[in-house]
């Protein structure tokens, strides 16, 4: 169970989760955000209902789990409405303030109508509302109105705070939800000027920014803090300015986090508040985390393997320049090397998904400044760490497991520590194809984990979004996400499928590779045909399509096609790459060279090698 961080930024703002952002039933939910270390949750009334647990039983759950009952919702179509459906409402309200009661939460959120028997008549509205609300004040609770940007009269923030305004009285707010104000506006100008204490909750979710029916956007893509295109920093800092001091809570409606494991959803939850909270702070050392020291490039890049994949992937390693330089001392593992970047062969992992002859990347290793900064940052953000068996006089690695389930190594710089598990064979790593440095990592993820997978590595390693975006591939579409370090020493790419259904699948499903930086592809590229490397085949349709669009000149088109290799170009400069064919049925290696100023990965090329993969596959 994770250690509950301190509490977030300022005297009394706690964190709170909405049940509607679990799995489960109430039972789960609550168990999950205490074990998440969440101070409070907010109850969504279909959760409750659908509970086998009184009010009063759920209540006493949620206090010996530490948790408060910060809101019920939501209390939906009460204002602007005939006489007649104002007195049902009211009596609805009644029997709910009943339920409030039993569960201890003070607070009620009410939405902005969107019923057909609803009038456009903002004095209306604020007289319903002044009976509600001191029907509430008598039973000491309080009402937060919220617009619904989909409202059918009110559907800005500015708009509710007009009529809670008229209606004037002590136990009615406003309840700011960043979704239904950033999903309308870029921004939340005017937000700061109200008053804190009329500000009696805020909700936070990110989301992508999409073109779609806003209520569709709301119930199907809201993620947490982190995840999305929303400023949330800006958003939240413009509420705490008003003096709002209640809890930050978040309310996502997501449908991979309702049918994900709740623990999981919870601990991704928790985490992406703490990365908010630092970016709050702007910089500054937050109490409950610790800052992200500089990286240095990776360490190395570990491959689990097996008797049969094992000599495939080695062979390739020898035919890319590799050497093998060193045995660790207690255990199947080779140290492969060329320039900087390392690769480690492990056949010792135990693997019971995979069938024989699969490699996998099982670890990624970064060098860090402080390695144990890292290691606490990591633990501060929730980051389960991985137990480890080492020998004597063995480095005493840290490890953290991402949400592909790869492991995260933090090591210092110049292979100080683990280089000393490895007994040299007495090969000399000199000469080799001209391979430099690992440029980049890419990583496929698993479709349910792949905004937590993306959260994870920018925020424990302190990595910055280089880009976004999505490409049609020839069994669906891909999305992917590129992160970096400031220096950009440290890339990762991650990519899932957005869909996979049935038994047509491709024939690689869920590719990973290593990419490897050289400042001459050509001639790293006439290294590796002499050396028998098993280059990708590139169809020829592909460099016809090429010159047609960017009328390259012929000596080049001819170097590109000689090298089996890739070309893309940008503002900035150029790239050129090169891929080997598939190994152990998953892993593959790259090849690139950055030209001038070009930061990009090659994606408009991915299509491409997308297909040719299983072609070389059938072939081999």
């Amino acid at each position: 169970m994770p250690t509950p961080p301190e509490p977030l930024v300022g005297p009394g703002l706690r964190r709170s989760v909405a049940t509607v952002c679990l799995s489960g039933t109430l039972e789960d939910k609550l168990a999950a955000a205490a074990a998440a270390g969440f101070d409070g949750v907010e109850i969504f009334e279909n959760d409750l209902v659908t509970s086998s647990s009184s009010p009063a039983d759920a209540a006493r759950r949620a206090t010996d789990l530490g948790l408060a009952i910060d809101l019920y919702q939501p209390f939906r179509d009460f204002e602007a409405v005939p006489d007649g459906v104002f007195r049902d409402n009211l009596r609805r309200a009644e029997r709910k303030f009943d339920v409030m009661e039993q569960l201890g939460a003070d607070t009620i959120l009410v939405c902005s109508s969107v019923a057909p028997d609803a009038v456009d008549d903002d004095a209306l509205a604020a007289a319903q509302l002044t009976e509600l609300a001191e029907r509430a004040s008598a039973r000491g609770l309080r009402v937060a109105y919220e617009a619904l940007a989909w409202g059918r009269h009110v559907s800005t923030w500015d708009h509710s705070w007009r009529i809670v305004q008229q209606a004037g009285h002590p136990a009615l707010g406003v309840c700011l939800d960043s979704f239904h104000i950033l999903s309308r506006s870029p921004s939340a100008d005017g937000v700061a000027e109200l008053p804190g204490d009329k500000v009696f909750y805020l909700q936070l979710a990110d989301a992508p920014r999409l073109s779609m029916d806003v209520l569709q956007w709301s119930r199907h893509h809201r993620l947490f803090p982190g995840q999305g295109a929303f400023d949330l920093v800006g958003f939240v800092e413009a509420v705490l300015a008003t003096g709002y001091r209640g809890p930050l809570s978040l309310e996502v409606f997501n449908d991979v986090f309702r049918q994900a494991d709740p623990d999981r959803t919870a601990i991704d939850a928790m985490r992406s508040l703490l990365v908010l909270e630092e970016g709050l702070h702007r910089g500054e050392a937050a109490p409950a985390t610790p800052p992200a020291p500089a990286l240095r490039g990776y360490a190395f890049t570990e491959l689990a393997v097996d008797g049969v994949s094992g000599p495939e992937v080695a062979n390739t390693l020898a035919a890319l320049g590799f050497t093998h330089t060193g045995q660790h001392r207690s255990k199947p593992v080779q140290l492969w090397e060329q320039g900087q970047a390392r690769v480690l062969l492990n056949a010792a992992v135990v693997r019971t998904e995979e069938a024989p002859g699969v490699a996998a990347i099982r670890a990624l290793a970064v060098e860090s400044d402080d390695p144990e900064g890292s290691a606490a940052r990591a633990s501060a953000l929730l980051a389960p760490s991985v137990p480890r068996r080492r020998g004597v006089a063995e480095a005493d690695l840290t490890a953290v497991r991402s949400p592909d389930e790869a492991e995260l190594f933090f090591c210092r710089p110049g292979g100080r520590g683990w280089r000393d598990d490895f007994l040299p064979t007495g090969a000399s790593a000199d000469g080799g194809a001209g391979l430099l440095h690992t440029d980049h990592v890419a990583l496929t993820q698993p479709f349910d984990h792949f905004d937590e997978a993306g959260l994870f590595y920018q925020s424990v390693l302190g990595l910055e979004e280089d880009a976004r975006g999505e490409f049609a591939a020839p069994f669906g579409l891909v999305r992917t996400l590129a992160l970096r370090d400031p220096s950009r020493q440290v890339r990762l790419a991650l990519s899932v499928s957005l869909l996979r259904r049935g038994e047509w699948a491709p024939g690689v499903p869920d590719p990973q590779h290593i990419a490897f930086g050289t400042d001459d592809l050509d001639a790293t590229a006439e290294h590796l045909r002499a050396h028998g490397a098993a280059l990708l085949p590139v169809p020829q349709n592909y460099y016809d399509d090429l010159d047609a669009r960017l009328d390259l000149a012929p000596e080049l088109l001819t170097r590109l096609q000689r090298a089996c290799a890739f070309y893309d170009r940008d503002e900035q400069g150029e790239f050129v790459h090169l891929y080997t064919e598939v190994l152990g049925g998953r892993v593959f290696f790259e090849v690139v060279q950055r030209i001038g100023g070009y930061q990009g990965y090659g994606v408009v090329n991915a299509p491409v090698r997308i297909a040719a993969a299983p072609t070389a596959l059938r072939a081999s």
